[in-house]
């Protein structure tokens, strides 16, 4: 308590400098998700994706982060362990937010796509272990985020593979590529942005007093999806092609159409990225500045100060503009040769995904659902579509993200104990 009492400034002081270099991390690392396929697709180019992504996700994590945030990134310790330590609670989250930011520069430095959830969670549960022991940590939550290794992806990869081999059936191996794409985009359209329109609703708007039940949700998506499938009717059908172009032509002009949907896919999932994993960061932050503002009371949510949501918001920004190019370029062109038609494939299978989660409590991570969800779309042209050296180096990233990061944690905790004691 004297420590929070004497040093209660200079802590927070030090939780937001650290909160912002998360912030940074989860930029540079974590912004791929909305934006790599795009790039990879040549739908944008590197710089308007990340004028694009600056807009969405500062919007999504400022408009929509959240007033009240949970103490503890996803439960993953028992908070009420610490109530005699409350000294304690503020180094490990302190430690954690270093910890989790060191290790993802490290990774985009490399290009490494890793999760910055799983960063922080494996952070926190390094300190947590190291100050109080094995039973401040849930650890039916923890195994809850190992299987999401495997099963994220698979769930992704399995309904992109089948999106692209649908786009590719009913469109580009048709007699006339145009007249089907004209006859089945609509529905295509109607189903992005259906899955939109979720993932805006579950995950980028729930924290700005838009109260909408399940049905309420999926009512007005439908509305909203059933209008954009008859006005991209009506447009695809005021397009004149020159009937004399060869089928290559053909598919130049249908891959357009996908380039469209693929940019308006990219803005929704920043937002929604933006307002849910800016948690990440402000979300121990907010338990330092909780516990300090009162004398050491550790309560089950922290109500965010005015300064950190729009602290998190331009860190991430920062992040994205400094070295977000180099994980792009890995989710983008790194795994496997992509199209618009099949990045759209794959961001489609990333925003479903992320809907079948918010809606079942899955724990996932997006990272790994766009990669697993490219990984489908590669294998739909067969296993020498996929680039396996950079795989190989993806999936041992993520499965070093955890002990990385409680390694990190555990000494920069020390460190931060030895500096304030």
């Amino acid at each position: 308590m004297d420590i929070i009492a004497n040093y209660g400034t200079t802590l927070i002081l030090v939780a937001a400098v650290f909160g912002f270099f998360m912030a940074w991390g989860i930029g540079a690392n974590d912004v791929a998700n909305a934006m790599g396929t795009s790039v990879g697709t040549r739908s944008l180019t590197i710089k308007q994706a990340i004028i694009i992504a600056m807009i969405f996700e500062f919007a999504g994590a400022y408009l929509a982060g959240g007033e009240v945030t949970s103490t503890i990134r996803k439960g993953i310790i028992d908070v009420g362990a610490f109530e005699g330590h409350p000294d304690l609670l503020v180094f490990g989250m302190i430690a954690s937010l270093l910890a989790a930011g060191a290790w993802l520069l490290l990774a985009s430095c490399f290009g490494w796509p890793v999760s910055t959830t799983h960063s922080i969670i494996g952070a926190i549960v390094g300190f947590a272990l190291v100050s109080l022991g094995s039973d401040a940590v849930h650890w039916g939550k923890l195994g809850g985020v190992v299987g999401s290794w495997i099963v994220t992806p698979a769930l992704s990869g399995l309904l992109a593979y089948f999106t692209f081999i649908s786009v590719q059936r009913l469109i580009f191996n048709a007699e006339n590529p145009l007249l089907a794409a004209k006859k089945y985009v609509p529905a295509y359209i109607f189903l992005t942005v259906m899955v939109i329109c979720l993932v805006t609703l579950k995950k980028g708007l729930k924290h700005v007093g838009l109260e909408l039940t399940d049905v309420q949700s999926w009512g007005l998506s439908v509305a909203v999806s059933l209008v954009s499938a008859v006005i991209s009717a009506f447009y695809i059908k005021r397009q004149r092609y020159n009937p004399k172009d060869d089928k290559d032509m053909h598919f130049s002009n249908v891959e357009k159409v996908f380039g469209i949907l693929m940019v308006v896919t990219a803005c929704a999932m920043a937002f929604a990225h933006g307002s849910n994993d800016v948690a990440n960061a402000i979300g121990p932050l907010s338990a330092v500045v909780s516990v300090v503002q009162s004398a050491g009371q550790i309560g089950a949510s922290a109500s965010i100060a005015w300064w950190i949501l729009p602290l998190g918001g331009i860190g991430i920004v920062i992040g994205l503009a400094s070295l977000g190019h180099k994980v792009m370029a890995t989710v983008g062109t790194g795994i496997t040769h992509l199209t618009p038609s099949r990045g759209f494939a794959a961001q489609l299978a990333t925003a479903a995904t992320v809907v079948i989660a918010s809606g079942t409590g899955l724990p996932i991570s997006t990272t790994q659902t766009l990669v697993g969800a490219v990984m489908g779309v590669g294998l739909a042209r067969g296993i020498a579509a996929l680039n396996l050296n950079v795989l190989r180096n993806i999936v041992v990233s993520w499965v070093v993200t955890l002990p990385a990061g409680a390694v990190l944690a555990i000494v920069f905790f020390y460190i931060i104990q030895w500096m304030f004691t």
